[in-house]
């Protein structure tokens, strides 16, 4: 099935090209001019990636981003003008998938776009690796994309799914975070170290609010490692 992709931006010649260029890609694509209509497109469902604008007025791309995040990990990749280290970092860290500043190609960003695609696993004609991953009471399916600690679901994004599938799959290694970049991103790019540590920081707290401790260990110096006793809190 060909993905869909949700544009949201509110300069309308924005999202003429980005759909167009999406549309060459063989990927669909549809839009929205602001964070209300964003919002109702993706309760409606039916959509495998966000490209969300930041720069919006009313509801901005963040607190769309926010809103999502209550209840989906939908990959979400944003665009912003302001290319800054702080917009780039909030972005990752309340959910973001990945992020494109302006002016763009639209030649990488539907490269960026077909990444993210590729590490949920909505890649079209993709095929999913079937196998379930699992550590005390933690355990990652891959094909249906879900992460579990007990009986609670824990919703992961993309990225943060990509990064503890690689743990997992290797628990006794320890990972440097140029590993868990490819892991994450693939090979050939690059982020600052501190977005690692903000995905590795996401992912921790949203296990610790299934009641899980202990998920991810960090080896001062070197990187991270599954944390060998993973269980749940008094």
């Amino acid at each position: 099935m060909t993905p869909r992709i949700l544009v949201v931006d509110d300069e309308p010649h924005i999202r003429d090209v980005i759909c167009f260029a999406l549309e060459r890609a063989d990927l669909a694509s549809m839009a929205a001019c602001n964070g209300t209509e964003a919002m109702a497109a993706f309760r409606r469902g039916n959509i495998d990636l966000i490209i969300l604008d930041i720069g919006m007025p009313g509801m901005d791309g963040l607190e769309v981003c926010r809103q999502i995040r209550t209840t989906s990990g939908l990959p979400i990749l944003f665009l912003s003008a302001r290319d800054e280290e702080i917009d780039r970092i909030l972005g990752l860290e309340i959910g973001g998938d990945d992020y494109v500043a302006k002016p763009f190609s639209p030649r990488e960003l539907v490269a960026r776009v077909k990444a993210i695609l590729k590490r949920s696993g909505n890649e079209a004609g993709s095929d999913r690796r079937h196998a379930t991953l699992v550590a005390g009471e933690l355990s990652l399916d891959r094909a249906g994309r879900t992460v579990m600690f007990g009986k609670s679901a824990v919703a992961m994004t993309a990225l943060e799914f990509a990064i503890l599938a690689a743990l997992l799959s290797r628990p006794s290694m320890v990972f440097s975070r140029e590993q868990l970049m490819e892991a994450a991103y693939g090979a050939g790019t690059y982020v600052a170290d501190r977005t690692i540590d903000s995905h590795i920081r996401n992912i921790r707290a949203k296990f610790a609010a299934a009641g899980g401790s202990g998920i991810i260990a960090t080896v001062h110096g070197i990187g991270f490692k599954l944390g060998g006793d993973i269980g749940r809190k008094a």
